[in-house]
């Protein structure tokens, strides 16, 4: 069942009956479910070495029905601690940020912003999920730094007010 990814012992026992319906196998099941049912299997090898048997040799092998709960669980069965490795994530140092940051081509100041910011959410994303690589949050830092910062020649800093000018004198009438 394993070496056919076949999960379920009535799909199993479901093949073999259409392999002996088609003449492949001979299947004799064994309605005893701690005894295995008996399988007949028919040699295909046409090759001269071997003698002329051309194909008529039956070769009787026992097919074990393996339970349910055995299938189960090896399919649910979980890795070791030993196979699990996660790699921790350690806070990285200011000064390993600054490099980061100058090493593509951004500015000293947006690492301090970047250190700041999530050295006091405690290093997690969106205030909720610890983060996993830094490198890859510093990189959408930069892309989204041009997003925040105020447009120069622009008379409104904040997106979706008017632009107005500060110096209107509001005494005089429209």
């Amino acid at each position: 069942m394993l070496a056919c990814k076949i999960g379920s012992a009535n799909t199993y026992t479901k093949c073999l009956k259409q392999l002996d319906h088609w003449g492949y196998i001979e299947y004799k099941p064994s309605y005893n479910p701690m005894r295995g049912s008996l399988v007949n299997l028919y040699n295909f090898d046409n090759s001269t070495n071997k003698g002329s048997d051309k194909g008529t040799d039956k070769g009787a092998v026992i097919a074990v029905r393996p339970s349910l709960n055995s299938i189960n669980n090896k399919k649910q069965s979980k890795p070791n601690k030993q196979e699990r490795v996660k790699s921790k994530f350690s806070p990285p140092s200011i000064d390993q940020v600054k490099n980061f940051f100058l090493e593509i081509n951004s500015t000293v100041v947006e690492a301090e912003k970047f250190h700041n910011h999530f050295e006091s959410n405690g290093w997690l994303v969106g205030g909720k999920a610890k983060m996993k690589n830094w490198e890859a949050a510093a990189r959408n830092w930069i892309k989204r730094a041009d997003s925040f910062n105020p447009k120069q020649g622009s008379l409104s800093a904040v997106e979706g007010r008017l632009h107005t000018n500060d110096d209107k004198d509001y005494a005089t009438p429209l």
